[in-house]
């Protein structure tokens, strides 16, 4: 890790405290490695569980945990914006998972804090990961809380599908293009689905994490919901699923 990365990273995380941000236990310089360590997370991140190997015969994710996961990335990202912090980088291999498969936050090098004044914006140099960034961050810089909102539903899509947001299958080489193609109605909502969960799930809830998700997406930023409004939605939708 670089020297700058890592100081960001600790002066960042120095200052949260939150069950769904991820604990920096200690940091060390030897000769030229940054070393930092985290609390332990064995069920280690959620990249690694919804795109395992297609050789896999682990048993998928259930949609209760996805939803719950999804519940704790929104209640990490609320702190977050709390604290007038950006994210900027989200995506399911920063998706820290424990024991109980509760979800903390990592992935902290490139969080920004937000305008002190009362502009709805910074201007930063673009950085991130292709595929999940907001198109308005692209193409001008521009990073807001919003971003985070639309990063946000992209690895929602991640997360019920099982699907990356970029894919070398041809047919889903952008999931957020692919789904926003498909008419969103209790039959074709199967298709966005992960095929490896069947039918279990309820079908309204998985049409209202496809809706929220869209809402996420939405072009212009403030339209998009914020953290608290996701956050509320999510919970109601795991009510389906109890």
């Amino acid at each position: 890790m670089q020297a700058n990365e890592e100081g960001q990273q600790v002066n960042i995380l120095g200052q949260l405290a939150h069950p769904n941000i991820i604990r920096l236990l200690g940091c060390c310089n030897h000769e030229d490695e940054q070393l930092l360590v985290y609390e332990y997370m064995p069920n280690k991140s959620l990249d690694r569980l919804l795109f395992a190997n297609a050789r896999d015969t682990g048993e998928p994710l259930s949609w209760g945990t996805r939803v719950l996961i999804m519940i704790g990335v929104a209640r990490g990202l609320t702190y977050l914006h709390s604290r007038n912090l950006i994210l900027r980088d989200l995506k399911c291999s920063h998706i820290l998972l424990d024991e109980e498969f509760n979800a903390k936050l990592g992935g902290f090098s490139l969080a920004r804090y937000g305008p002190e004044t009362e502009e709805t914006h910074v201007s930063t140099s673009v950085m991130g990961t292709s595929g999940l960034a907001a198109p308005e961050y692209i193409t001008t810089g521009h990073l807001s809380m919003k971003c985070d909102i639309y990063m946000f539903g992209v690895v929602l899509l991640e997360s019920i599908s099982s699907r990356r947001a970029m894919d070398l299958n041809p047919r889903y080489e952008n999931l957020v293009v692919h789904v926003s193609e498909v008419e969103l109605n209790r039959r074709n909502v199967k298709e966005i689905m992960d095929q490896r969960l069947g039918h279990n799930y309820p079908l309204q809830g998985a049409l209202e994490c496809v809706a929220l998700a869209f809402k996420c997406l939405l072009k212009k930023p403030r339209d998009r919901p914020s953290t608290e409004e996701v956050l509320e939605s999510l919970e109601q939708i795991y009510t389906l699923y109890e």
